[in-house]
């Protein structure tokens, strides 16, 4: 009797590998465009229905939804903090003028 593993314990894997023909580039019409570019020009991916599964909404997002996530992914911590920044700098009378105005505080040159 072999414990080491896990086995029978509720370990083993949750997922299920899915069927690779159920990627169908003409499901994508993104990847139908590039495959048509494609054939004008005589050519062929025999690997784009590699890149169909990043298109596909059951993954949770698509392509355009990722990157304004990689863009903005911060800014929902950033902004407040930035505010309350400003908010603190000013109910303290912190400013950013640091005494080095041009002839208005004295009248030596520098």
């Amino acid at each position: 009797m072999n414990r080491m593993g896990g086995h029978g314990h509720g370990h083993e894997p949750p997922y299920k590998v899915p069927s690779p023909d159920i990627y169908k580039v003409e499901d994508v019409p993104q990847l139908v465009k590039v495959q048509q570019k494609l054939a004008k020009l005589g050519l062929k991916d025999p690997w784009l229905r590699n890149e169909v599964w990043r298109y596909d909404k059951s993954f949770g997002k698509s392509v355009t939804s990722r990157v304004l996530t990689f863009f903005f992914r911060g800014w929902k911590f950033a902004v407040p903090a930035f505010l309350l920044t400003i908010g603190i700098e000013h109910a303290l009378g912190i400013s950013d003028h640091h005494g080095q105005g041009h002839g208005e505080e004295h009248d030596e040159h520098h």
